[in-house]
């Protein structure tokens, strides 16, 4: 509790009088802030440098892994795309026959998903290591899943296939990608497995 002394004259010139006001004390809360908004910003500075350091962290780790993997599969000598399929399935199987056959100009690399080679790439482009369910087109600077996927493989093929590719642009993204994983789902049921994983192919 806190005392105040007051002085006052007065007016018909007696000498100084004093008077005692008690004031009462501050709410609880008040004195809580007081006495530890200090403490309060002292803790939170921290937290916000360990997110600012862990962001960090994760940026620098993506980029180690992109050099890693340029240097191995994205040499000055080539730069060509690599498209990721699942080797074991039979109609991904297929599709990489069917992409050979229209691609004159060998303008892709091909390489199983469950490679070890396949796993680098799929952490490349931001996805789980052991992830299969969908076909993938790595390029030197960017990836796609997907119809997305599929429809950039059309355009590096011949006639017609990159004309019908921007046409299926037009079909919005959604509809494409529920097709494709209605497809990409029951492939093992409806065309069956290989015996044994597909070679790596570069």
């Amino acid at each position: 509790m806190a005392t105040v002394v007051c002085c006052y004259r007065s007016l018909s010139g007696p000498p100084l009088h004093r008077r005692r006001v008690v004031l009462p004390p501050p709410p609880p809360a008040q004195l809580r802030t007081a006495a530890g908004g200090g403490q309060q910003q002292r803790r939170r500075r921290p937290s916000l440098q360990l997110q600012v350091a862990a962001t960090a962290a994760g940026g620098g780790r993506a980029e180690s892994v992109k050099e890693a993997t340029d240097a191995e599969f994205f040499r000055p000598a080539d730069t060509r795309p690599i498209m990721l399929f699942d080797g074991v399935c039979n109609l991904c199987n297929g599709g990489v026959r069917f992409v050979r056959e229209h691609d004159p100009n060998r303008s892709i690399r091909y390489i199983p998903l469950q490679s070890e080679s396949g796993r680098k790439l799929l952490q490349r482009s931001g996805r789980a290591p052991d992830d299969i369910s969908s076909v993938v087109l790595v390029e030197k600077d960017r990836s796609y899943i997907k119809s997305e996927a599929v429809l950039r493989i059309m355009e590096y093929l011949n006639l017609p296939f990159p004309q019908l590719a921007t046409f299926l642009k037009v079909v919005p993204l959604f509809l494409r990608d529920f097709a494709y994983d209605n497809v990409a789902d029951n492939r093992y049921t409806v065309f069956g497995r290989s015996e044994s994983e597909s070679c790596e192919i570069l």
